[in-house]
């Protein structure tokens, strides 16, 4: 019915967009988890629709739905291609010690825990984008990316692919959010389940909905409120804050290790966008790895000046402000499927390169 409702929407004399139904030509789906059953965004078959709720287990607070929206949309435009496009393929390029857990391999083998990888289409964006931006061949452009919003998360790029990032088999690995934990000390779930006594499940269901800054605050998911709050006094929202900036500096300076050179930190999503509190806060004491930030620019700079140099001209690492564009990412793969010139996002040029 929801599904309806929207496409009714689209020919509706107060809402149209489209005069007749007949002239949508395809569904473009943005689906959360593909395992590692998927490297690239495909046209949706009974097999592809099978093998996504093969592995709804991986992301039961996500498949589900994509796949309920993918059926739904079958059912109401039966005709029309369906397109899935996955967060997690673009991190398939990993290498095996970047996605292997040190748990019992088995568990890989038997089960697929491993490391995926989300937000596969921003970072996908950003990096061509910033290879652009740089004048650096798309295969040769070395990054850190970070995607802030309310959903967090970062990527090692290598010669324009990932080899590393923070969200895990799920995406409440990594970095604090505005609700998840990120990273935490695993055996806090079973100490909890005791002292609560609870199921595992109910524990993550807190880690997943009520922790990050929700959690740390006890108020707010909100990077505006919490920041209010702080200039207002609130203590524990100035703590909220200082552990979110502290996490995310462990990460450039890990990633920034792993690559070795770096051309840019790439900042991106509604928070490394729009807060200019958070980049400074995450920059300004890092000039001793070659970042140095232009204080009074970053101060200034919204998501809507568009990709924006916040570093200053002596900074060896430049530091970029690219606002993300995942719906450009889905319609072009969408489109590029439909007319067979798509093979996978390590080899489509897109308009945006």
């Amino acid at each position: 019915e929801a599904i309806r409702n929207i496409i009714d929407s689209l020919t509706d004399s107060n809402t149209k967009v489209i005069d007749d139904i007949n002239q949508i030509k395809a569904v473009g789906h943005r689906v959360v988890h593909g395992a590692d059953k998927f490297h690239k965004s495909v046209l949706v078959t009974e097999d592809v629709l099978n093998t996504i709720k093969e592995v709804a287990h991986l992301a039961p607070l996500h498949n589900p739905p994509n796949i309920i929206g993918i059926e739904s949309a079958m059912e109401v435009l039966p005709d029309v291609p369906q397109i899935a496009v996955f967060d997690t393929a673009f991190h398939q390029t990993l290498p095996p010690a970047a996605y292997i857990y040190p748990v019992p391999y088995s568990w890989y083998e038997k089960y697929g825990v491993r490391k995926y990888g989300f937000h596969g289409s921003s970072h996908l964006y950003v990096t061509k984008r910033a290879a652009k931006y740089l004048n650096i061949p798309k295969d040769q452009v070395n990054l850190v990316t970070l995607h802030i919003g309310n959903g967090v998360s970062f990527t090692a790029i290598e010669n324009g692919i990932s080899i590393d990032t923070s969200m895990g088999l799920t995406p409440l690995e990594g970095a604090m959010m505005g609700t998840r934990s990120g990273d935490i000390d695993p055996a806090i779930v079973s100490f909890m389940c005791e002292k609560l006594n609870c199921e595992a499940k109910d524990i993550i269901n807190i880690l997943n909905k009520k922790s990050g800054h929700l959690g740390v605050t006890e108020k707010y998911a909100d990077r505006r409120d919490i920041e209010d709050a702080m200039d207002a006094g609130d203590e524990r929202a100035k703590l909220s804050l200082d552990i979110e900036v502290r996490r995310i500096q462990k990460y450039i300076g890990t990633y920034m290790a792993l690559l070795k050179r770096v051309d840019a930190i790439v900042f991106t999503a509604g928070v490394g966008e729009n807060d200019w509190y958070i980049r400074q806060k995450t920059i300004e004491n890092m000039q001793n790895i070659g970042l140095k930030l232009d204080i009074e620019k970053n101060r200034r700079t919204r998501g809507s000046a568009g990709e924006t140099e916040l570093s200053t001209p002596d900074s060896p690492v430049k530091i970029l402000m690219i606002p993300t564009n995942e719906e450009a990412v889905l319609v072009e793969d969408v489109v590029a499927i439909l007319e067979g010139r798509y093979d996978s996002h390590m080899k489509y040029i897109y308009s945006f390169e």
